[in-house]
């Protein structure tokens, strides 16, 4: 396999920005970004995003393929967390294991992004629907963890953390928070609104959301770099196994996003689009959700496994990686296509 796309991806600006980031906080450096500007330049790309992905979904349209990888996106949402949730279960304990397991079941916008820098650097072509299989694989990870804290309920549960789990929001809540979150509404918002204006009347923003987006994305993992090393302390009560897990878990979805990818006739740049969401962890809405519905979770556990170490091998080796076997699979299936006819 050409690991070219690797070594390329380690010196690229914005994962350079990233290592940046995490130097400066082991180091104890005084750069900081200041609390306002990242959430503003989070929305700013998330906004690019969005409106890009409804663009290109206008001139393709919706087709039986974009219907069923919409579906199979959902589906691992939903389906991920359960492996998950009893692998861990054991080790973590109920509530724990399910944050752990919504928090793998659910995507990292951030991840998805960079994932779309990098097909745009390789000029590979990419359908806008994938933002919309970004938005819709927020929420299902999130309903199926709570609800299997809530079956799975330690019998134990006098202690004061069940208690807590057993006072968490109900499900209308859950629902609403896990649905209509600011980033799902502005992504499909955004991609409605792209959609909606089509591709001549996006040339006059056009400057604004696609030429500065790669600077802006090399501002935002700065920062990101900054965060997730100031988390690295915490992966020492986390534990070796789950530091483990933490990476091995993204190839392994990955791959069965890839798996599908293939079976449903899908373009190599939506299939990294599709592996990346597969293997990519939250650290931002399933917390919020945690926090919300199932405070007995520890966070101290499954935010730094999704920011301090899925979160860092996607960016600097998983998204390269992908793509390497992504690019070997879909040009060997290409000769035997070809040999065969």
């Amino acid at each position: 396999m050409d690991l070219g796309p690797l070594f390329a991806n380690l010196l690229s600006a914005p994962v350079l920005f990233f290592a940046l980031g995490v130097f400066a906080a082991l180091v104890k450096s005084d750069l900081d970004i200041p609390a306002p500007i990242p959430k503003l330049l989070s929305l700013y790309l998330l906004m690019s995003i969005g409106l890009k992905g409804g663009v290109e979904l206008a001139e393709a349209g919706f087709t039986s393929q974009v219907v069923a990888a919409l579906a199979a996106a959902v589906a691992f949402s939903a389906v991920m967390p359960v492996w998950v949730f009893f692998l861990l279960r054991r080790k973590l304990g109920v509530p724990t294991a399910a944050g752990v397991a919504a928090t793998y079941g659910s995507i990292s916008a951030v991840t998805f992004i960079i994932a779309v820098a990098f097909l745009n650097e390789l000029g590979a072509a990419y359908g806008g629907y994938m933002v919309a299989a970004m938005a819709l694989m927020e929420s299902p990870a999130i309903i199926t963890g709570i609800f299997l804290a809530r079956r799975f309920r330690e019998n134990d549960a006098e202690t004061d953390d069940a208690k807590r789990s057993r006072s968490g929001a109900g499900w209308g809540p859950l629902l609403h928070d896990a649905a209509l979150n600011g980033a799902v509404v502005l992504l499909l918002g955004a991609l409605l609104i792209g959609a909606a204006i089509g591709p001549e009347r996006y040339t006059a923003v056009k400057p604004f959301t696609s030429e500065l987006f790669q600077g802006v994305l090399c501002l935002f993992l700065l920062d990101m770099g900054l965060l997730a090393a100031r988390r690295l302390g915490d992966l020492k009560k986390a534990g070796a196994a789950t530091v483990g897990f933490g990476l091995i878990a993204p190839p392994v979805h990955a791959l069965m996003g890839i798996v599908v990818a293939k079976a449903l006739g899908l373009s190599p740049g939506d299939a990294l689009l599709l592996a990346v969401l597969a293997g990519s962890a939250s650290y931002i809405a399933v917390p919020a959700a945690m926090r919300l519905a199932l405070p007995a979770a520890n966070p101290s556990v499954y935010v730094p496994m999704s920011l301090g170490v899925t979160f860092p091998f996607n960016v600097v080796v998983g998204i390269p990686l992908y793509w390497t076997v992504i690019e070997a699979w879909w040009a060997a299936a290409g000769a035997a296509t070809g040999g065969a006819g």
